[in-house]
C-alpha cells in the first residue's frame, strides 16, 4: 500500500476545513459529512513481534514509526497486546515484544494465535530468538518454532506479509559462546525463508546483523542503545516500505465469504512404533468445516531432530530444517464434513532422541461455489 509523501504529515485538518467552509458558504456550497476525508481505507496493521529487544522498551519501533510518518505512510497502525513503554518521542507504541520470551516457548505453548486474534495484523515484523540462542537451543528447533508461528500467522491471515530479522549480534559478558551461536543461527535463516515463503504470503529476510556493533550499539552486549535503535530502524524501513508500496491485501474475511475458499481442518499425530534411530508415525487429517474439502496439506514439524524419510498416502516435500509438508494423494483429497484421511511415515532420529513427537497443522480447500 503506497503512501504519498507529505511535507507536513501532522498538518491540523479541522482549522483548514473551517477556513475553507467560511470562504465557500457565502456562495451557497455545503459539505456532506466526511466529504473531505483523506482516505477511507483501513490502516495497514503491523505487528512488531519478539522479545525484550522489540518491547522493553524497543525504542527502534519509535524511530521506525517516525520514519514511516515522515515518509508519508500515514495509514499504518502498529498493533500488539502490549502498550507503549516510553522512548521519549511520540509514536504508535503497541507491540508484541515480551521481555525474556523464547520463540520456542511461544510455539510450544501455542501463545501466538490468541495474540493474532486480538490484533489481526497484515504484516509481522519479527526479531525473535535471542533468548533461545542464549539458552543454547539448537537452530533446528528454533527454526521449527519459526515455521509453526508462520503457519499460525497464515491461519490468521492467508495473505500475511512476514519480515524476519537475522538477529543483531550478541556478546554479553556472561555468555562466551553467544556471539558465535548468533552467527551460526543467522546463517540458517535465508534457507529457511526460501523454503517457507509463498507467493501469497512471502517471507522477507532483513539483515540486522551486518554493521551492528555490540560495543557501540548496545549498552550490555545484547540490548540496543540509541545508536542501535537507529540502525535497527534503518534496516527495517526499506523492507517495510517496499511491502507497503507493493500493497497489502486486507480483510481476508470469514471462511464463507464470496470469492474465498478456505476450509477448516485439524491434524493429529500418533507414534505407531519406535526403535533405536527411528520410528513409524501417522497423522490424521479431519475436515472440521461445514462444507466438503477438495484438498488438504499438512505441516509436520518433528521434534528432537527427526526427519521424515518415507511416506505413504500423500506426497512429501521437506525443508532444510526438517519441516515436512504433506499434500493429499489424488484419491484421498476430498473429505466430507467430519471425514478424515490418514497418512503414514517413517522418520529417522538421532541416537539420543527421546519419545517420538511432532507438531502438526493442516489447511484445507473448499470447492468453489
Amino acid at each position: 500500500m503506497h503512501r504519498t509523501p507529505h511535507s507536513a504529515p501532522y498538518l491540523p485538518v479541522m482549522p483548514v476545513l473551517g477556513l475553507l467552509a467560511a470562504l465557500l458558504l457565502p456562495l451557497g456550497m455545503t459539505f456532506a459529512p466526511g466529504a473531505l476525508a483523506a482516505s477511507t481505507a483501513d490502516p495497514v496493521r503491523v505487528m512488531p513481534l519478539g522479545d525484550s529487544i522489540t518491547g522493553s522498551p524497543g525504542c527502534w519501533r519509535a524511530v521506525l514509526w517516525n520514519r514511516l510518518v515522515n515518509g508519508g505512510y500515514e495509514d499504518v497502525d502498529f498493533v500488539g497486546t502490549l502498550p507503549p513503554q516510553g522512548c521519549g518521542q511520540a509514536h504508535d507504541g503497541d507491540n508484541e515484544g515480551h521481555g525474556g520470551e523464547l520463540v520456542t516457548n511461544v510455539a510450544d505453548q501455542n501463545l501466538l494465535p490468541g495474540r493474532l486474534a486480538s490484533t489481526r495484523p497484515d504484516i509481522v515484523v519479527m526479531h525473535f530468538g535471542t533468548n533461545d540462542v542464549w539458552s543454547s537451543i539448537a537452530p533446528d528447533r528454533i527454526l521449527a518454532a519459526y515455521t509453526r508461528l508462520v503457519t499460525q500467522m497464515r491461519a490468521s491471515n492467508p495473505d500475511m506479509r512476514i519480515l524476519v530479522a537475522q538477529l543483531i549480534p550478541m556478546n554479553p559478558s556472561s555468555c562466551a559462546g553467544c556471539a558465535q551461536r548468533v552467527v551460526d543461527f543467522n546463517a540458517r535463516i535465508p534457507g529457511w525463508a526460501r523454503a517457507t515463503g509463498t507467493e501469497r504470503s512471502p517471507v522477507t529476510v532483513v539483515d540486522q546483523w551486518t554493521g551492528f556493533s555490540t560495543a557501540a550499539d548496545t549498552y550490555d552486549g545484547v540490548h540496543p542503545n540509541a545508536s542501535g535503535d537507529d540502525k535497527i530502524a534503518a534496516r527495517w524501513f526499506p523492507a517495510l516500505s517496499a511491502v507497503l508500496d507493493a500493497g497489502v491485501p486486507q480483510d481476508p474475511g470469514d471462511p464463507g465469504d464470496p470469492g474465498e475458499d478456505p476450509a477448516a481442518c485439524t491434524a493429529r499425530f500418533r507414534a505407531v512404533s519406535s526403535w533405536q534411530g527411528g520410528y513409524q508415525g501417522e497423522v490424521t487429517v479431519t475436515n472440521t468445516s461445514a462444507s466438503a474439502v477438495r484438498g488438504w496439506a499438512a505441516t509436520v514439524v518433528p521434534a528432537n531432530g527427526a526427519r521424515l524419510t518415507q511416506l505413504w498416502n500423500g506426497s512429501l516435500s521437506t525443508a532444510a530444517d526438517g519441516t515436512a509438508t504433506v499434500r493429499n494423494a489424488t484419491w484421498n483429497g476430498t473429505l466430507a464434513p467430519g471425514a478424515s484421511a490418514t497418512f503414514g511415515f517413517v522418520a529417522t532420529t538421532p541416537a539420543t532422541a527421546g519419545t517420538p513427537a511432532a507438531n502438526v497443522t493442516c489447511t484445507g480447500t473448499a470447492p468453489a461455489a
